[in-house]
C-alpha cells in the first residue's frame, strides 16, 4: 500500500500541475491568437470568443469523468430533486461562461483574484438564503478578502482610459456576475444536502450533464455551435489546446476527489488557494501582465483571508450554533466545482 506521505505528495503535485497548466491554457485560448491573417482593426491572427463551446467541452468531458469514476466505485442511490440539478446546474453554467468571457477584457491575475473572493457570495447568500450563521472571526476574514479585492481591482484613472477603461469595467461586472452566480450555486448545494447529502461525484455527474444540455441549447439557438465549427477547421491547433484544457481540467478533479476523501477538506483547500496564487505569479512572469504595488498588496490580503479562514475560520462554532452543527458543516465536502 502507498504510505500517506507518497499519496500526498502525488495529490499535491498532481492538483498543483493539472490546474497550473489548465490556468495557461485557458488564457492562451482566451486571450491568443489564432492564425496570422490581417483584422479591421489592425490586428494579427483571430481572437477565440466562443465561450459557450469552451464551457460545453469543460461539462461534457466532467460528466465523462464523473460517469467513469462511479462505474468504478458506486455510491449509494441519489434521492435528490431534479430541480435541484436543474437551478444549480444553470447558476453553474453563468458562473463559468461570465468568468471565461471577462478573460477578453481583463487580466487573469484579476479574474483569479476575484474569483477567490467567492466566499464573499457564498457567505451572504448562505446567510439570506440558507439562513446560516458564521462567527465575528468569519466575518474579519471575509472583510479582508473584500479589502483585498477592493485594492487589486481599484482604477487610479491614468492607466486607462476610454475604450479600454470601458472594457475592463464590463470584465469585471462580468466577474461580479460569476461571483454572484457562485453564490447562488453554493446555497443550492447547501439545499441539496440538506435534502439528501448527494455524494461528490453524483453531484459532479448530474451538474455537468444538465449543464451540457443547456450549453448544446445554447450553441443551436445562438448559431454558436456553427461558427465554433468553423473556426476550429481554419485552425485546427485548437482541437489541442481544447483537448488539454478538458483533460487537466478533469485530472485536477481526479487528484481533489483523491485528497478530500484522504486527507480532508482543508488540505485540500490550502494546496489548490495555494495553487491559484502560484498562477498569479506565472502570468505576471510569462503573459506579462504587470502588476502594480496596490495590486501586489491586494493580493497578498486576499489569500492570507483565505489562508486564515481555513485554518483558524472553523474553530467553535456560531452563536448559537449547536455542537451537532458544528460536525455537519465540518464533514460537508469541498465544493469540487471551482477553479
Amino acid at each position: 500500500m502507498m504510505s500517506d506521505k507518497k499519496k500526498l505528495a502525488i495529490c499535491c503535485v498532481g492538483i498543483l500541475v493539472c490546474y497550473f497548466y489548465f490556468a495557461v491554457l485557458q488564457e492562451k485560448i482566451t486571450r491568443g491568437r489564432y492564425g496570422d491573417e490581417l483584422q479591421e482593426d489592425g490586428s494579427r491572427g483571430e481572437r477565440f470568443t466562443y465561450m459557450l463551446a469552451l464551457v460545453g467541452v469543460q461539462c461534457v468531458c466532467n460528466w465523462v469523468f464523473a460517469k467513469v469514476l462511479l462505474t468504478i466505485t458506486p455510491q449509494p442511490t441519489d434521492g435528490t430533486p431534479k430541480v435541484y440539478y436543474a437551478s444549480s446546474a444553470l447558476t453553474y453554467l453563468l458562473a463559468m461562461i461570465s468568468s471565461s468571457m471577462a478573460l477578453r477584457w481583463i487580466t487573469y491575475p484579476m479574474q483569479v483574484v476575484a474569483k477567490a473572493a467567492k466566499p464573499i457570495p457564498v457567505m451572504l447568500l448562505g446567510v439570506l438564503v440558507g439562513r446560516k450563521s458564521y462567527t465575528l472571526q468569519k466575518y474579519f476574514f471575509v472583510v479582508l478578502i473584500v479589502v483585498g479585492v477592493m485594492l487589486f481591482m481599484y482604477k487610479d484613472g491614468k492607466a486607462n482610459t476610454g475604450a479600454d477603461l470601458e472594457h475592463e469595467t464590463l470584465g469585471q461586472v462580468l466577474l461580479i456576475l460569476s461571483l454572484s452566480m457562485d453564490g447562488l450555486t453554493g446555497a443550492i448545494q447547501e439545499r441539496m444536502r440538506a435534502h439528501s447529502a448527494p455524494s461528490g461525484q453524483h453531484m459532479m455527474l448530474a451538474m455537468n450533464g444538465w449543464s451540457a444540455m443547456m450549453v448544446s441549447f445554447g450553441l443551436l439557438v445562438t448559431g454558436e455551435g456553427k461558427e465554433f465549427v468553423h473556426f476550429a477547421s481554419r485552425h485546427p491547433e485548437l482541437f489541442t489546446h481544447l483537448s488539454l484544457f478538458a483533460l487537466t481540467g478533469a485530472l485536477g478533479q481526479l487528484f481533489i476527489f483523491m485528497m478530500v476523501s484522504t486527507f480532508g477538506a482543508l488540505a485540500c483547500s490550502v494546496v489548490t488557494t495555494t495553487r491559484k496564487f502560484f498562477t498569479v505569479l506565472f502570468s505576471v512572469l510569462f503573459f506579462g501582465n504587470v502588476l502594480s504595488g496596490r495590486q501586489w498588496i491586494g493580493t497578498v490580503f486576499v489569500f492570507s483571508g483565505l489562508f486564515a479562514d481555513m485554518f483558524f475560520g472553523k474553530k467553535g462554532p456560531a452563536p448559537g450554533k449547536s455542537p451537532a452543527a458544528k460536525t455537519k458543516s465540518k464533514s460537508e465536502p469541498e465544493e469540487l466545482t471551482s477553479r
